[in-house]
């Protein structure tokens, strides 16, 4: 298998995106983007407030269409398909963590974590969806906790609630907003080892919006932005 698949799983090419503000002002929250994100790799964007990471981070998560430029994933420009093809592309391929966590509070864990599988509309039966969401809670070190609610739960537990319910469509990418901002230091680490396992395990590329430069640098590569632009790039050497 391996020489067969293109490690690469997302292209970006002179990517630009802008907002029209209240007072007419035309705003560029991304000028000119160029990322190539390959399978099995992880990678953390930094700058301060406003430089356009969450703008640029909910393009390439299929959640605003509004840009300029080429958007590659998979071999498919994302401009050539339809609304309903983006949405089951974004379902099916795709999962997000935020930093609160968003959990939905009066459904357990269970129901939490089953939800994305029920929107992609997964083939599973009952007992087979069960089976699936149990040996995720397990990989994320929460056996046991499926009939909790989330209010009973630490924000580290929530978290790796919110990385189970990622997992479950077995995504191609995790795309996280601060995954780490809620969390204290020592958690935060351990959500982070957690994370970039299972990415390596599963040939899943991980990409991170992040403040804490511990946290960036645990990941392969960074991208640092400013004024829409990514002006640097490190690679873990």
């Amino acid at each position: 298998m391996d020489g067969v698949i293109d490690e690469s799983l997302i292209k970006i090419r002179a990517l630009t995106a802008t907002v029209k503000l209240n007072n007419g002002e035309i705003l560029t929250t991304v000028s000119n983007a160029h990322l190539e994100l390959k399978r099995g790799h992880s990678y953390a964007i930094v700058g301060k407030s406003g430089s356009g990471k969450t703008s640029l981070i909910s393009i390439i998560g299929l959640l605003n269409r509004c840009y300029q430029g080429e958007y590659i994933y998979n071999g498919t420009p994302v401009s050539t398909l339809s609304d309903r093809k983006l949405s089951m592309l974004r379902a099916n391929n795709i999962g997000f963590v935020f930093q609160n966590y968003s959990l939905i509070k009066h459904l357990r864990v269970w129901e939490n974590i089953e939800l994305p599988l029920l929107y992609a509309k997964k083939s599973l039966g009952k007992r087979q969806r069960q089976d699936h969401i149990h040996k995720l809670l397990k990989s994320v070190g929460l056996e046991g906790k499926e009939n909790d609610y989330p209010t009973n739960l630490s924000g580290g537990e929530q978290q790796r609630v919110a990385i189970a319910r990622a997992l479950v469509v077995s995504p191609e990418a995790i795309l996280c907003d601060e995954p780490t901002g809620a969390l204290d230091k020592k958690t935060g680490q351990q959500i982070m080892s957690l994370l970039l396992r299972v990415v390596k395990e599963n040939k899943i590329m991980l990409l991170l919006v992040t403040h804490d430069p511990d946290i960036a640098h645990t990941c392969d590569t960074i991208f640092r932005m400013d004024e829409g632009r990514i002006c640097y790039v490190e690679n873990d050497s």
